[in-house]
């Protein structure tokens, strides 16, 4: 999306339907905590108590998961009645849910411009893991992921992001009203950032995003519980790395840049040799803080022994796990999952070389919620001015 940069000087007049609606009333979900003093400056008149405003409402909506700025108790009721005029607190609204056999839940929420995107959460036993989304569709075209049939339509903002943490929140009855016990653990206690979209070209929004997830004032998850999964946006890593620092996940799938061209179509721009070379450099690289290789096994594509030993033999020196995962099929998709004894054989060559390769197991297949499932229907809304 082609961004517009527009001198304030030459701002143009609001039209007779803006002139009738007042001031502008902002969505105070995503904005980062700067954001969020600077628009206080209009309502606090007294600078020093900018921060303890900021730290109140901050913890309010990420800790306490409000709705409405009269739950805002320990804030006056004149402040509140200020804020209302400025700023907006919105959810996403939950389109569908669906609940799968194993206890997996996928949700399609729908965005402010009626755009959809969805997200999974998947229980386990001593987790729970959210699956969210950067962007309504995706451009990348990865051959066996349904979320690439469907083209990209927009980027999502850092309230789009944070707002399906929040809402799949209040769907789960998780939000610890005064403060959470100390025997009870969180549902969700880790995030990744592998639904639909590719991170890495929403850099900014979802930088801002996780940001807000990982404040200890907010929703206060470790950076090491949150994944951000790419498929090799080279120009990224590093920055990623630098300004993220959570761990990263890498889309990987082929052993040659012949089969890899194919899979995961980006590799023609940076080929396995480019996107290697990258990660042996990532910023937060170590032993505690391993890289992670996604590889989706592949019916006579990529599952034989000779590519577990390419795979193995490219990865050298580089701190890392491999997930194994199960090709989960879609309608019209054109690959086999492949069989147990091969996954089996594959993964024995991997652990051998010293590397942990745990085999995903495919979670929500019924709802088509599992890895590579997930699509919306959304398709591209033009913006238009309204006219009276």
């Amino acid at each position: 999306m082609e961004e517009i940069k527009t001198d304030i000087a030459l701002k143009p007049d609001l039209t007779p339907l803006e002139k009738l609606k007042g001031p502008q009333i902002n969505n105070i979900v995503g904005m980062s905590r700067n954001e969020l003093q600077r628009s206080l400056k209009n309502i606090e008149p007294r600078p020093k108590s900018l921060k303890m405003r900021e730290n109140q409402i901050w913890s309010w909506i990420y800790q306490k998961g409000i709705k409405t700025f009269d739950h805002m108790t320990n804030i006056s009721k004149e402040y509140r009645e200020n804020l209302k005029k400025t700023f907006a607190i919105e959810r996403l609204k939950i389109e569908k849910k669906q609940i799968s056999i194993d206890g997996t839940r996928k949700y399609l929420l729908q965005l402010k411009d009626g755009n959809q995107i969805e997200a999974v959460y998947i229980p386990e036993k001593n987790r729970g893991t959210l699956c969210i989304s950067s962007q309504v569709g995706c451009t990348l075209n990865c051959s066996f992921c349904f979320t690439g049939t469907q083209k990209l339509v927009r980027n999502l903002d850092a309230a789009d992001i944070v707002g399906q943490i929040l809402v799949v929140r209040d769907d789960l009855n998780e939000w610890p009203y005064n403060g959470m016990p100390k025997d009870r653990k969180r549902k969700i206690s880790n995030i990744v950032m592998m639904g639909m979209g590719e991170p890495l070209y929403n850099f900014d929004s979802v930088r801002n995003a996780l940001h807000i997830v990982m404040d200890n004032e907010g929703i206060a998850l470790s950076k090491k519980r949150i994944t951000l999964s790419t498929s090799g946006v080279v120009p990224e890593i590093e920055r990623a790395g630098n300004e993220i620092g959570c761990l990263l996940a890498i889309s990987f799938h082929a052993t040659t840049d012949a089969v890899r061209n194919t899979l995961v179509p980006i590799n023609k721009k940076w080929n396995i040799d480019t996107l290697l070379t990258a990660l042996r450099t990532y910023p937060t690289l170590s032993n505690s803080q391993r890289i992670t290789f996604e590889y989706v096994m592949l019916k006579d594509v990529n599952d034989s022994d000779a590519d577990a030993k390419r795979l193995v033999k490219l990865i050298a020196g580089i701190p890392a796990k491999i997930n194994l995962i199960p090709f989960n099929p879609w309608p019209g998709s054109p690959y086999e999952r492949s069989t147990k004894k091969r996954i089996a054989s594959f993964a024995e060559i991997v652990n051998r070389a010293g590397y942990a390769s745990p085999v995903r197991s495919p979670r929500g297949e019924d709802i088509m919620a599992a890895c590579g499932q997930l699509k919306s229907e959304s398709f591209k809304i033009k913006n238009a001015r309204c006219k009276i």
